[in-house]
C-alpha cells in the first residue's frame, strides 16, 4: 500500500493507494473522526460493483450506514440533484457528525462533496474513486461542486475530504473509452510538472490502456503526489494550483458547447490541451517539438486532438464564461517546455482565433 499525505495544516489528510481496497474502506477513516452514521452515495453504473463491499467495510466496523444510488452522467451534477440529495440525508436522519463517503467517478466525487460541504454547515467526508480521472485528479484536493446550464463548476466550495481510499483493481471494470479520457489527466500532470514521468507515458504509449494493476497503481501513485504536492501549497488556487487547468480552459468551454453530451470530461480536456499547445506555438512560447509530443501522446492514447462542430469564435466566446475569467477574458496555462509550464497566460484574441483554427475549429 503506498500513502500519500496531503499537507494543509489541520485539514491536512492522507491519500491510501491499495488494491482491493474497497472492502477496507473503513480502516482508512481517520481515529479521532468518530461518526455517528456512514452515507455512502454512488451511482447506478458503480454501485451493482462495489457498493456492497464499501456498505459492508462500514457496518462491520461499527457503523451504522445507508447506501444512496443516484443516476450516473455528468447531466446529474446540477444543482436540482443536490437539492433531492438534502431531503434524502434529512430523511436517513444524517447530523453534523455524520460521514459521507462519495463511490464513484468525478461526477459522483463532485456531487456528493459539495453535498456533503453544504449541509448543516459541512459534513465530513472521504472519497472513495473508482475511474482513472477520479484517482489522479478529481478526488484530491478538496474541490467540489456542480454545472449551471452557462458553464462547468461555476456553484461549488473547497471542503476537503477526511481520506482519499484508493483502489487501482477498479480501473480493470473500466470501458476503454472511461479508461482513454482518464488518461488525460495523467498526460496532464506529466506535461505541466514532471518531464521524466511525460517520457515514461511515452515510453509506455499504448501498454498504458491495458491498466493491469501494476502499471494502474504506478500511475495513480505518481500523479497523486504530483497533485497533492501543488495542492499542499496551494489549497484555493490563489496561485501555482492554477497550473493544474492545464486544457481545461477550451475543454470546460467546449463541454458547455456541447451540452455535457457529446464529450467525456477528459476528451475535452485532451482536446483543450491541443489547442493550449497550438496557441503557444503560435505566440511563440513553447519550444520546438513541444506541441508536437503531446498530440502525439493523446493520440495514442486514443484521445482527441481537434474539435468540430463550433466555430473558433463561438469556443473563444464561451471561455469569458468560465469560473476561471478574469474580467471576461481566458487565462491559459501554457505549456513552454515538457514539464515547465505558465500560468495566467492572456493571450490576444488573434492568437486564440488562429490557435483555435489549427485545432480543428473553423473561424
Amino acid at each position: 500500500m503506498a500513502e500519500v499525505r496531503v499537507e494543509l495544516g489541520e485539514r491536512s489528510y492522507t491519500v491510501y493507494v491499495e488494491r482491493g481496497a474497497v472492502g477496507r474502506v473503513a480502516r482508512h477513516i481517520p481515529r479521532g473522526l468518530k461518526p455517528t452514521r456512514v452515507w455512502v452515495i454512488s451511482d447506478e453504473n458503480v454501485a451493482p460493483l462495489y457498493a456492497e463491499r464499501v456498505v459492508a467495510s462500514f457496518e462491520d466496523a461499527g457503523y451504522e450506514t445507508a447506501l444512496e444510488v443516484i443516476p450516473a452522467g455528468e447531466r446529474e451534477k446540477n444543482l436540482s440533484r443536490v437539492e433531492r440529495l438534502y431531503h434524502r440525508m434529512i430523511e436517513a436522519r444524517l447530523d453534523r457528525k455524520s460521514l459521507v463517503a462519495a463511490l464513484g467517478g468525478g461526477v459522483v466525487g463532485d456531487i456528493a462533496g459539495f453535498a456533503a460541504a453544504t449541509y448543516m454547515r459541512g459534513l465530513a467526508y472521504v472519497q472513495v474513486p473508482t475511474t482513472i480521472v477520479a484517482q489522479v485528479d478529481s478526488s484530491v484536493g478538496g474541490k467540489t461542486g456542480v454545472d449551471l446550464a452557462e458553464g462547468k463548476n461555476l456553484v461549488g466550495a473547497f471542503h476537503q475530504p477526511a481520506a482519499v481510499v484508493i483502489d487501482p483493481e477498479t480501473l480493470s471494470t473500466l470501458p476503454v473509452r472511461e479508461v482513454c479520457a482518464g488518461l488525460a489527466e495523467v498526460v496532464k500532470h506529466g506535461a505541466i510538472l514532471d518531464a521524466g514521468y511525460f517520457a515514461r507515458l511515452e515510453e509506455l504509449g499504448e501498454a498504458l490502456l491495458s491498466m493491469d494493476a501494476q502499471t494502474a497503481e504506478g500511475i495513480v501513485v505518481r500523479s497523486v503526489e504530483i497533485k497533492a504536492d501543488v495542492v499542499s501549497r496551494d489549497e484555493r488556487e490563489g496561485g501555482m494550483r492554477a497550473i493544474l487547468n492545464f486544457g481545461h480552459t477550451v475543454g470546460h468551454a467546449l463541454e458547455a458547447a456541447t451540452g455535457y453530451e457529446k464529450y467525456l470530461h477528459g476528451e475535452a480536456v485532451a482536446v483543450g490541451m491541443a489547442a493550449a499547445a497550438n496557441i503557444a506555438e503560435v505566440m511563440g512560447l513553447a519550444d520546438e517539438g513541444v506541441g508536437r509530443r503531446i498530440r502525439a501522446l493523446l493520440g495514442v492514447l486514443g484521445l482527441p486532438v481537434t474539435g468540430e462542430g463550433h466555430s473558433s469564435r463561438e469556443i473563444a466566446a464561451a471561455l469569458g464564461r468560465d469560473k476561471k475569467a478574469v474580467g471576461g477574458t481566458g487565462r491559459f496555462v501554457l505549456v513552454s517546455k515538457i514539464g515547465r509550464a505558465q500560468i495566467g497566460v492572456e493571450v490576444p484574441m488573434e492568437a486564440l482565433i488562429e490557435g483555435l483554427s489549427k485545432t480543428g475549429f473553423p473561424r
